[in-house]
């Protein structure tokens, strides 16, 4: 199967679906196609609820895309790199409609940033959850904000610190990142598109004044993630992690 982003659009509810075959990691012009849907979405006032979803039965998001991490060469390159899913966390913030996570599989890095964005995720027993950015030389910056008002920042310090710790789904629901679990695909979807189609019957009005208190004191998140992204854009080029990339490259 070919990579792909699309959005489709049934009974006020718009899909975002993306898939890789590289464990369903975001290169840099998938992001921007993410991001991109949500602003579209974000016009129209016939859609009332947004599910995020990935495509596979296998992880649902590998987190930024490796192979581009380490073509990055300078500053400029880092910053670019890193905005990726701060340009499409707050396109997710900004969207006016109740975004839903359909979490079925493990999420690193910035999935996990994806799965916190959304107002209420669905995950499976087998969504566990790693930060994995700290063993490569940098650190979860940008997803930090995004997670942080999930799951409170003593849970994000945890995983931060343990970047090589599965955290489990249970764990996870615990820490309030996931609102429910399923036992499988099939009850995920069943739960997801229910809490969906249950949404549309209520005023679109009241959803989206809800949304903008879901989001109330994020208002600086333009600037703030994108600072972040600058941190880890100058950590990337650092001694360490070029070691860690040139190890990495010689497997």
């Amino acid at each position: 199967m070919q990579s792909y982003v699309r959005t489709t659009i049934k009974e006020r509810i718009a899909e975002v679906e993306f898939f890789h075959q590289a464990g369903n990691s975001l290169p840099s012009n998938m992001l921007k196609e993410v991001a991109d849907a949500f602003k579209k979405l974000s016009g129209m006032a016939d859609v009332s609820v947004i599910v995020l979803r990935s495509g596979g039965d296998k992880a649902f998001c590998g987190g930024a895309s490796f192979d581009e991490l380490i073509q990055i060469e300078n500053l400029e390159q880092g910053k670019a790199f890193f905005s990726g899913f701060a340009n499409v966390i707050n396109a997710m913030r900004k969207a006016p409609q109740i975004v839903i996570g359909r979490i079925h599989g493990k999420a690193v890095g910035g999935g996990i940033g994806l799965a916190c964005s959304c107002d209420y995720t669905f995950g499976t027993i087998h969504s566990h959850i790693k930060l994995s950015e700290l063993a490569v030389g940098i650190g979860p910056f940008v997803v930090g904000p995004a997670i942080e008002r999930k799951a409170g920042k003593a849970a994000f310090s945890e995983m931060a610190l343990e970047p090589a710790v599965w955290k489990s789904a249970e764990w996870a629901h615990q820490k309030g990142i996931y609102q429910y679990l399923a036992k499988d695909q099939t009850e995920l979807e069943e739960k997801t598109m229910a809490l969906a189609m249950q949404l549309t019957e209520y005023n679109p009005q009241a959803l989206f004044e809800l949304k903008k208190i879901f989001w109330q004191n994020t208002e600086n998140w333009d600037d703030l993630l994108l600072q972040r992204a600058e941190i880890s854009g100058k950590l990337v080029l650092s001694d360490f992690t070029k070691s860690f990339i040139k190890k990495f490259k010689n497997k």
